[in-house]
């Protein structure tokens, strides 16, 4: 889905590189809780980090906040409250190494525990940190102590009222109108705050809230300064998915208006839909080593994070039009494929060449394949679709070129005339990813739907049987366990040097007839 208004504005500001005068750029740790010195990247204003349980996503915002001093008269915050040693941990040899920006200085350093104690906090930048744990915000009436409180007897001594503009963001959030919202000290106890807010013309405490409502009246009381670094463990907690969208939403806004720098930990597809490609870091942990692949799209994250056992294989595509041509492939050329591969859209294309650098190291658990779109170059572990440009342009131009298949009339219940000067008058739109759309809407049909049939007949009138062939012979190959034979070094040769995923097994990606047949002129190893 295409990202929310306000989430363009941010895009926009961001990418003027004239604002954020205080910005963390990146976060590397080592020795720590598995990680060793995997590199974080502040690729924009909102950053989701995705993954299991347990893959390292709080260490992520715990390091972020240890890398920088309080503004001056704040509490500082210090790496040993976020990391400290216990009976069972021992934390040692560990090291934080961050780069930051402050206008136009960059300053990269490091904060290390070697042995007893951490060093060189003194020399931190100075920044406030909002550090906020939605994870461990439990209902009012479960909290410890705060049982005493549900007395009527009981008078408010302080509180502290929403203003207009913080109530108006409550109710924008959680879809409703609040008259009032306020944090509350009794003189039952001076330590321990209540929400209190009331709608309609009915008050009612948190003793009697929604927890969503609990968790937004917390996590807006917070009053952040601007250009601060924000952090929110478990950004969803409690949260319907309507409501998941508004916060990322708002999020957006008061991180272009104050210049926030914002990192968030995540199970939700809803919140990484929000964002845009670049603002999403899922963390991968297999066979105890740890990688962080940006650009990534909500499929894959819940694919990775479900373990669901009804497919034999993964099988990578860019996007879910890429996924439709693959899946129209498969039945013509063997249908029976097609449930036994999960096929998967993973996002930006340098993803699936991550992903590619996995396959060919023999690093994922389960038979894996990788297509990328036709107009990417060759990549170590990954296969070109058919055609030589994004799915769109192959199928639209290929169709075209044979005057529109009548089939076309068939399969849309739309009159054959229509169908040609839709998708002729598509065609004329400069952004290719907008064709679909554009003529789905001129013929009143779904975009889905639409694509299917443009991708069926493609199918049947412009593929050719042997890049069908090649299609089906290397899932079927992949499913059997039959491995590939050319070595990655074939492929490095033409596109050069390919980044590393991974170091550990076999360099090969597909057979030597195969891969000349694809890319005409690459010369194999000697």
């Amino acid at each position: 889905m295409p990202i929310s208004d306000e989430m363009r504005r941010l895009q926009s500001k961001w990418l003027t590189g004239t604002a954020w005068p205080k910005r963390l750029d990146w976060v590397e740790i080592d020795g720590l809780r598995g990680w060793s010195g995997q590199r974080f990247e502040m690729k924009f204003p909102i950053m989701a980090v995705v993954g299991e349980n347990g893959a390292g996503k709080s260490t992520v915002i715990q390091a972020a906040a240890s890398v920088y001093a309080g503004d001056p008269g704040e509490k500082d915050r210090f790496a040993s409250a976020f990391f400290p040693e216990t009976t069972w941990d021992q934390v040692q040899g560990v090291e934080i190494r961050y780069s930051v920006r402050e206008g136009s200085s960059s300053f990269t350093h490091f904060i290390r525990k070697p042995t007893g104690r951490w060093r060189r906090n003194p020399e931190r930048k100075r920044r406030h940190v909002e550090y906020i744990d939605l994870s461990r915000i439990q209902p009012v009436a479960a909290r410890i102590g705060f049982s005493k409180l549900a007395n009527p007897r009981l008078t408010e001594i302080e509180s502290e009222p929403f203003e207009t503009k913080k109530l108006g963001r409550m109710s924008s959030i959680l879809g409703r109108t609040y008259g009032s919202a306020k944090m509350v000290l009794t003189s039952g106890d001076t330590s321990r705050r209540v929400p209190v807010m009331s709608q309609g013309g009915s008050t009612f405490s948190g003793f009697h809230q929604g927890a969503g409502e609990t968790t937004i009246a917390e996590l807006l009381q917070a009053d952040i300064p601007k250009y601060s670094l924000v952090l929110i463990d478990e950004i969803e907690s409690s949260l319907h998915p309507r409501a998941q969208r508004r916060l990322m939403r708002d999020l957006a806004t008061i991180a272009r208006v104050n210049e926030l720098q914002i990192i968030v930990t995540t199970h939700s597809p809803y919140v990484l839909e929000e964002l845009p490609l670049e603002a999403r870091a899922h963390i991968l942990f297999d066979s105890g080593r740890k990688e962080i692949i940006y650009g990534v799209t909500p499929e894959f994250s819940m694919t990775k994070m479900d373990d669901l056992p009804h497919h034999e294989s993964d099988v990578y595509v860019e996007d879910a039009r890429a996924a439709r041509m693959l899946i129209e492939i498969l039945v013509r050329s063997e249908p029976s494929l097609i449930h036994r591969c999960q096929i998967i859209p993973c996002g930006a294309s340098s993803v699936g060449r991550a992903l590619g650098q996995m396959v060919a190291h023999n690093n994922f658990p389960r038979p894996t394949a990788v297509f990328l779109d036709g107009d990417s170059d060759p990549a170590a572990g990954c296969f070109l679709l058919p055609g030589t440009d994004a799915p769109e342009r192959v199928v639209f131009g290929d169709l075209q070129a044979t005057g529109w298949p009548n089939g076309l009339a068939t399969r849309t219940g739309r009159a054959y005339p229509n169908i040609v000067d839709a998708c002729n008058r598509a065609m004329t739109l400069p952004d290719h990813h907008d064709w679909v759309a554009a003529a789905a809407t001129e013929l009143v049909l779904g975009g889905d739907d639409f694509w299917q049939a443009l991708c069926a007949e493609w199918v049947e009138n412009c593929l050719s049987s042997a890049d069908a062939e090649f299609v089906a012979q290397h899932l079927t190959d992949l499913l059997s366990g039959i491995t590939p034979t050319v070595p990655i070094q074939a492929l490095v040769q033409e596109t050069g040097p390919v980044e590393q995923v991974n170091q550990q097994t076999p360099s090969v990606i597909a057979t030597s007839s195969e891969v000349l047949a694809r890319f005409p002129g690459l010369e194999p190893d000697a």
